[in-house]
């Protein structure tokens, strides 16, 4: 849901008049090129180095340590996450955002709505499909991370942020429990069909409602 939110957030941007909007859209889009174990490594610079040293500058004790405590490592996962994927989410958004009718936002205008409700009453209800396409996407991916859990904190604190994906990979090539593995990713691939078609089906009735 946040990489959702942040991606439709880019996709009004780039979309609205502004002259930097291809700069701008080619920016955002980036991080999506990147390779996941390289931005790992990234972020893992920028939260123990970066961080640190804000900390340190500071005397913030929250910036210090943010990939060793529980409360945080999670959310370091969550932060580089959504840093690569809004891009790719946006570049959807931005299909839809484009093809909205310029005379109902201009009829809405005479009608003497405002930027809020245009978008919520115009805008959202014709760009639902792309919600519904988004929402598969980042919660199949959510799912199966794994090379940037992998170099950012590879499970640590304590497993706090090892992702399923890395727990069937351990049990197979660490703990050489293959059976035990396969039994996991079979139970796993269940879970996530069952999960992103029952998003899909309930997000598809909202579409017709709106």
């Amino acid at each position: 849901m946040v990489i959702n939110v942040i991606g439709l957030s880019l996709a009004l941007i780039v979309t609205s008049k502004i002259k930097s909007s291809n700069i701008l859209r080619t920016v955002f889009f980036m991080p999506n090129l990147i390779g996941g174990l390289i931005l790992g490594f990234i972020w893992q610079f920028i939260f123990i180095k970066v961080f640190g040293a804000i900390g340190d500058l500071t005397g913030i004790e929250a910036f210090n340590g943010w990939l060793s405590t529980t409360d945080t490592g999670f959310w370091g996962l969550i932060i580089l996450t959504s840093w690569q994927m809004a891009g790719y989410i946006m570049i959807i958004y931005i299909a839809y955002l484009q093809a909205v009718p310029e005379d109902l936002i201009e009829a809405a205008k005479i009608d003497g709505a405002n930027s809020f409700q245009r978008f919520r009453h115009i805008t959202f209800p014709l760009v639902a499909p792309a919600f519904t396409v988004s929402l598969f996407l980042t919660l199949s991916h959510s799912f199966k991370i794994y090379d940037q859990n992998l170099s950012l904190t590879n499970g640590a604190p304590y497993n706090s942020t090892e992702m399923v994906a890395m727990n069937i990979v351990k049990s197979a090539f660490t703990e050489n429990d293959m059976a035990y593995a396969q039994a996991k990713a079979v139970i796993f691939f269940v879970i996530v069909a069952v999960v992103s078609l029952t998003q899909v089906y309930f997000n598809k009735k909202r579409e017709v409602e709106l």
